[in-house]
């Protein structure tokens, strides 16, 4: 597939399953044969949000994923700690280099040794252009086994740059494809309050609305805040709104 039909076809692709088909077979004619992308709009200075929450596509093993993922070692994996900080593309070479020096922490030296397990030695790391300090995505692009990191670097300076736009395209084209989301339902009071608030309202205007006390009223806020596993009550309202969640109109 040419550069031109690849983003076409993304640009009209139906569905992420669709989408993610196209563009694992695509990377895969690059060296690049297991990708992990995630996505999260519930990020805060010492969290990621909810892993519920996230936006993960992958067409890395079930054991990988479950050991990766489900098991945390995600959070502690030097190139996700590069990404955060960052934007565009890094060479794992990053990896070895921190190895050869001795940084690495040992919850680092964990993620390391299992990646050398599973054949997940060498590969680039891209991090995406973030539209608000609570969403952040990025991409893992592993090499296929018997592929070195001098290989890929290699690739990288011929494909680099049509790699990134590859990825940055399909990166935006999900964030407008429907995924499936969790649901935690709110009461209606919880839902109540939330809708108030997304209409400007102050708590005391909000007490007097629905006819309670404003401690009350945080009360329920408080609660919609833990039910959608958010920190603050602006994303309470931004997720339940994502979630079809705020101004539902009851049977």
């Amino acid at each position: 597939m040419t550069l031109r039909s690849y983003l076409n076809f993304i640009s009209r692709a139906p569905s992420l399953e669709a989408l993610w088909s196209t563009h694992t077979k695509e990377m895969a004619r690059y060296g690049f044969d297991r990708l992990l992308y995630g996505y999260t709009r519930y990020r805060t200075e010492t969290s990621l949000g909810d892993p519920d929450d996230f936006v993960i596509l992958t067409n890395h093993s079930k054991d990988y994923v479950d050991r990766f993922m489900h098991g945390g070692l995600y959070f502690d994996a030097p190139m996700l700690h590069w990404a955060l900080k960052n934007e565009g593309a890094e060479s794992w070479r990053m990896i070895n280099q921190m190895m050869a020096s001795q940084t690495f922490t040992p919850q680092e030296q964990m993620v390391y040794d299992f990646n050398h397990k599973m054949n997940v030695t060498a590969g680039y790391t891209i991090s995406f252009n973030s539209v608000s300090v609570r969403s952040k995505g990025a991409i893992s692009l592993c090499a296929r086994p018997g592929m070195t990191q001098t290989d890929i670097d290699e690739i990288w300076k011929i494909h680099g740059e049509d790699i990134l736009l590859m990825n940055n395209i399909a990166h935006l084209k999900i964030l407008t494809l429907p995924h499936v989301a969790p649901k935690r339902s709110l009461t209606k009071r919880q839902r109540e309050a939330l809708e108030w608030v997304g209409d400007g309202k102050t708590m005391q205007d909000i007490a007097v609305l629905m006819g309670l006390t404003s401690a009350t009223v945080e009360k329920h806020l408080r609660l919609a805040r833990e039910a959608l596993a958010v920190e603050t009550t602006a994303q309470a309202v931004m997720k339940a709104a994502l979630h079809n969640q705020m101004f539902v109109i009851e049977a």
